[in-house]
Formats: structure tokens, sequence, C-alpha cells
């Protein structure tokens, strides 16, 4: 079984079926090292901050581009969901796609990962037993002796968790700490925009999460059906206005992760990597996730014992259920969280209205050049 997909070649690009979205501060001139990958795909580009504040875009690419007036515009009241002046608001690039499949990136990565992604999602997931050779999947593995036959057809993988080469996604204490620390070691790719060809290391696997075992998911360089699991990707009431900030991505990935273990998905991590060329502000770090520090001992221990009921056999139903969990539990915590919970219900409600047959045309300027 698994050799049988360890030898679909090439693997499908995927060009009418998946959608980037990226979301900016700044003019994507680093589009220009990804021409080669993305030129084929359609780009959804989520404006963070102010909307009056013109975003320069290379000619060539199909693109629509969303500020904030746009968000406004879509969402109606129910924009109050979307976080403002915060890498958090990818997530409306979500709700406004109409593809299966999102690949998501940050604005200072580059190396090309889509194709490890669409592989990653297009084969099957093992979350209920460990292989120990790694994705039984991926050329040159298969399962190990002892691995049972009866589960080796595996699950449906709903989510693709890349890494990062050069600078490590580390909290703010981490980063002080470590300040030059860099994933390096004995990889050679050759990168035109270093002029050089440049010595690194990565761990080359992709592994299935176990089920029961929580991550903290970064959203840097991930891919996920959207079709199966995109209203969980909620990436929370984050930066302006908000007590906290750097746990968007960790929080939606603890929420997916919940509701792919009850629905029987996968999650895989690991490949592919991209390079992340800029190392942010320790200090600004840690005012933003100076709450989450402590929070998140409360977070994971809930999420951890989080028990969905058999009646829920949707991923809006899970996670109206986990909202109202939140607001249960975490809401003693801080009333961050009542008001968190709030904003969980408001996006499946929009996510719902704008994806129905017959729910609001999502509009913006469209950028394919002319």
């Amino acid at each position: 079984m698994a050799q049988l997909y360890s030898s679909m070649k090439p693997t499908p690009m995927l060009k009418d079926e998946l959608d980037i979205v990226i979301p900016t501060i700044r003019n994507l001139d680093f589009l220009e090292m990804w021409r080669p990958f993305f030129e084929k795909y359609h780009l959804i580009i989520v404006q963070d901050g102010d909307p009056s504040r013109t975003i320069n875009i290379p000619k060539g690419f199909d693109y629509e581009l969303y500020n904030r007036n746009d968000i406004n515009r879509i969402l109606g009241p129910k924009s109050s969901c979307i976080s403002f002046k915060d890498s958090a608001c990818r997530c409306f690039g979500y709700m406004v796609s109409k593809k299966k499949y999102i690949y998501t990136i940050d604005d200072d990565c580059f190396i090309n990962a889509l194709e490890q992604h669409i592989k990653n999602l297009l084969t099957p997931s093992t979350p209920d037993f460990f292989n120990t050779l790694y994705d039984p999947y991926g050329d040159g593995a298969d399962f190990v002796r002892g691995y049972p036959f009866s589960m080796r057809e595996g699950a449906i993988t709903a989510v693709s968790h890349g890494l990062w080469l050069n600078i490590p996604d580390y909290d703010a204490p981490t980063q002080l700490v470590k300040p030059l620390e860099r994933n390096s070691r004995k990889f050679y790719l050759p990168l035109k925009s270093l002029n050089n060809e440049v010595v690194l290391l990565y761990v080359d696997a992709v592994m299935t999460i176990p089920k029961g075992t929580l991550f903290p998911m970064c959203g840097m360089n991930l891919a996920f059906d959207r079709e199966l699991i995109g209203p969980a990707m909620y990436f929370g009431l984050m930066g302006d206005g908000q007590p906290i900030g750097r746990y968007d991505d960790m929080w939606a990935g603890w929420c997916v992760k919940v509701i792919c273990d009850h629905m029987g998905w996968g999650v895989k991590t690991g490949l592919p990597y991209i390079w992340h060329s800029k190392a942010s502000n320790p200090f600004v770090n840690l005012r933003k996730e100076y709450n989450g520090i402590f929070w998140q001992e409360e977070a994971i221990p809930f999420f951890q014992s989080v028990t969905l009921p058999k009646e829920c056999t949707s991923v809006q139903q899970c996670y109206m259920e986990l909202a109202k969990l939140v607001k249960e539990k975490l809401g003693k915590v801080d009333p961050y969280f009542t008001k968190l919970a709030d904003g969980m219900v408001t996006w499946i409600e929009a996510w719902d209205e704008l994806n129905s047959p017959d729910g609001a045309e999502a509009k913006a300027p469209k950028g394919k050049d002319e």
C-alpha cells in the first residue's frame, strides 16, 4: 500500500484546486523569488494594518488583495472576529477562498515547499499507530515490521505542517537566551538570492502527529484541506486591542488537532522546510506573548482533556462545542477567553454565511497583471 503511494510521480500540482494565502504589511517583492512556483496559482493577499497604504505586488501574479475596509464590507458586524494589525488576519483569506486546498506562508520566507505539502495532503496519515520509519507513504519508506496490516490504509490527511531553516520559530524567552541560534547543519541548497551555496541541516522526514497529542502549530509554512478542516482554522483574536499576540496559529492548531482526532483525520509535520529570513524583535515579542506564556499552562491541559460528544459529526459542530467549552472552562482564567469564545462562534457563523450557496459574494480589487 505505502509503495503504491510513494511511486505516485509526478505529484499533481493542483493548480486549479489550491489558493496561496499571504498576510502582509509590506511590499511583496519576495514573490519574485517564488515566481517559478507561485505564478501558476491564485494568491489571496490579506493586508494587515492601515488600509490606505498601497502594497506593491510584482507584475504577472494572479491575486486578490483584501484590506481592512474589504473585510468590514464583506463581513459587516461579523468582521469583529478578524484580528487587526496581526498576521492572524490571514484566516480571512481561508474564509473567502473557493478552493479545496490552502497553502499559507509569511512574507519573509522562501524556498519551494508546495510540491511536498501537496504530496503530504494527498497521501494518508497514520494517527492511530506510530510508524518508526517516519511517513510510510513517502519515498524510500514503508511500514515497519509489526505495524498492523489492518491499519495500513491510514487516515485522510487534513493538515501538512512544514518547518523552517535558518531562524527558528522560538518564543521570546528562548530568543533572548539563544539570540544567534540558527537551524544549520549539512544540507546543500543553492539559493541564487544569497549568491552562494548555503550549508544547512534539516531532518529529512515527515511524520504523523499521534492521536491524542497536541503540537505548537506555526502558520508561516502550512497547508491544509480547506473543504475538510477549513472551518476550524480560525486564528483567534490577536493584535490590536487584544491582551495577547503570537498565539494565533497555536490556538488554531490546538483546536484543529482536537477536531482531527475526533473526526479520525491525520496531521503531518516535518518536510517541507522554508527559509525564514527575518528574526523578529524578542522584546516586542515578549510584550505580545506575556499573557500567553501564563495562559498556555491552563489552555493546553484544557485541550488535552477535551472530549467532543459523538453527536458532533461536522467540523462546525465540533468547533461550536469547543467554543462553548472555552467559555465555560477558560473563561474562569481570564475574561479574554469569553471574548475569544464569542469570536469563535462569530467566525463559524460568518464562514457558513460566506460559503453557503446563496451566501455573500466576496469581492476585492482583482490584481492579475493585465
